[in-house]
């Protein structure tokens, strides 16, 4: 196995790991603090770190990235020097962003949030002065990947995300009776320390060599600049969207935020390991073959054929399933049979969601692919008056479910416009296509549905313990899909056979 692929291997594994402790995190966190004002602070200060992380992640680092792969290759010497600027910029930035924010966290949590409990304002206060008091490390763990990247060095980043995960759900086994809910953000803290200082070891190992200085070229700093405020803004708009969300779901005590997220993190499983397909395979030749309409139209299409193969059996399937689901993963001493029916109101506004997003990544993929970045910025900025004006209406009208209704109908709008600013310029035929094709995976998917549905109904298996409710349906359903396929639509039952060939071939 060559080099390349064995790290590609290591970096899907520790990413797959990465979501299950997730989980157990979640889990442990259920399991202490239940659902209640306690989780639901937590979880509303922890959304300036995920803010912040996102913004860098999917903005700072797709701009600095590319320029600095770009100096290194014409100038090395002077592409370190820049390098050096940029990261003591950073530095210097948000430990003054961190001094002046922490004395505005009241006014903050209150302007955003206006939390009904008093319990949650407290919490939410006091945790995000604590985040923002560290946010200097967590903006570095983001902000080495970039550094690490132009290196070829990948697995320690993925490592230095497992720390913080590890940490915060051990310090909730070994502190919580001491600190509380408090305990998760220490270890979380805690972890993501190491994890720079293990970035930070590659980095240097690497042959990085950091310097006291604050020079940056004119050239790479004014491009960088124009490019990094746009890259911010569009990295900032799901987050934004979060914000609105927890925003009108702390408006009510009990629980209505921990509900939204632990249903969230369950329905977001599907649509991100169906992007790391697309990644690993659909997105490299959309690239290569932008300049060919036909070729271009073709890996498009499959694309969204992958997607819709793949992701509409897997939302059809949540919903039947998905009340067993919550109950494996949450339902265990604080949290209560009441806390999972309370999550499966969420949880069955949220499917379209898992479909919607894949068709989303296709389409965003498509436009940057044939280079219209500013437009997708400009489609992204009107989802969240969308999401505020829904908001307003269904959570007036449905509590907090209608939140998650509202994400899955902005999402139904975003993937829409999405896919007909993508097909544009490709023809008619080419829409008629997809949709021709998204009918004919809609019957192999009833042909899952009715078996599962009539067992739950006539067997009682829905009153067995969640994990063999689910080992018994889940097989049978994807038996009954595949079925279907290979009667009703045998060129998707093919095309299912060859991705799964590729990946093993990547593999090995």
């Amino acid at each position: 196995m060559s080099k390349l692929k064995q790290t590609a291997l290591w970096i899907t594994l520790l990413a797959f790991f990465l979501k299950i402790m997730g989980f157990f995190r979640e889990s442990m966190i259920a399991k202490e603090f239940g659902a209640s004002d306690l989780t639901d602070g937590f979880l509303l200060s922890f959304g300036f770190v995920t803010l912040v992380l996102a913004m860098i992640s999917n903005g700072f680092n797709s701009v600095f990235l590319p320029h600095y792969v770009k100096h290194r290759q014409q100038n090395l010497e002077r592409a370190e020097r820049n390098a050096s600027g940029v990261l003591n910029f950073v530095i210097v930035f948000f430990i003054l962003a961190s001094a002046a924010t922490y004395f505005l966290v009241p006014y903050l949590v209150d302007f955003i949030f206006n939390p009904e409990s008093a319990v949650t304002e407290r919490v939410t206060t006091e945790m995000t002065q604590i985040f923002f008091l560290f946010m200097v490390i967590i903006a570095l763990s983001g902000v080495l990947e970039s550094y690490l990247q132009a290196r070829h060095s990948y697995v320690p980043t993925q490592i230095s995300k497992i720390m913080g995960t590890i940490m915060a759900t051990l310090f909730i086994v070994f502190f919580a009776d001491l600190w509380g809910i408090y305990s998760v953000a220490y270890g979380f803290l805690f972890g993501t320390f190491l994890g720079v200082c293990i970035q930070f070891f590659y980095l240097y190992k690497n042959g990085f060599q950091w310097r006291f200085e604050f020079k940056l070229d004119k050239e790479f700093g004014k491009a960088f600049l124009v490019l990094l405020i746009p890259a911010l803004l569009h990295s900032s708009v799901g987050h934004i969207n979060l914000f609105v969300d927890k925003s009108f779901a702390a408006g009510t005590a009990g629980g209505p935020v921990t509900y939204l997220n632990n249903a969230s993190l369950l329905m977001s499983i599907p649509p991100i390991i169906f992007q790391t397909t697309i990644l690993a395979i659909v997105f490299t030749l959309l690239s290569e073959h932008a300049e060919s309409k036909e070729k271009f139209s073709q890996t498009l299409f499959t694309g969204y054929q992958i997607a819709i193969m793949t992701l509409l059996p897997i939302a059809v399937g949540m919903y039947i399933v998905g009340e067993a689901a919550i109950s494996f993963i949450y339902e265990r001493q604080e949290f209560t049979p009441q806390d999972t029916a309370n999550t499966v109101a969420a949880l069955k506004m949220y499917i379209p969601f898992i479909l919607t997003q894949g068709l989303l990544v296709t389409a965003v993929k498509g436009m940057y692919a044939k280079g219209e970045a500013k437009r997708i910025v400009k489609i992204s900025s009107t989802t969240i008056l969308l999401n505020i004006a829904l908001n307003y209406v269904l959570e007036r009208w449905l509590g907090y479910p209608g939140i998650a209704l509202s994400t899955s109908l902005v999402n139904i709008y975003y993937s829409t416009i999405m896919t007909l600013a993508v097909y544009k310029g490709l023809g008619n035929g080419e829409l008629r296509r997809l949709v021709s094709m998204f009918g004919r995976v809609i019957l192999p998917t009833i042909v899952m549905a009715i078996p599962l549905v009539l067992l739950q109904q006539f067997t009682g298996v829905d009153e067995m313990y969640s994990l063999y409710e689910l080992l018994i349906l889940v097989p049978i359903g994807i038996v009954f899909y595949l079925a279907g396929m290979f009667v009703f639509y045998r060129e998707g039952f093919n095309q299912i056979l060859r991705l799964v060939r590729e990946r093993k071939n990547m593999q090995s």
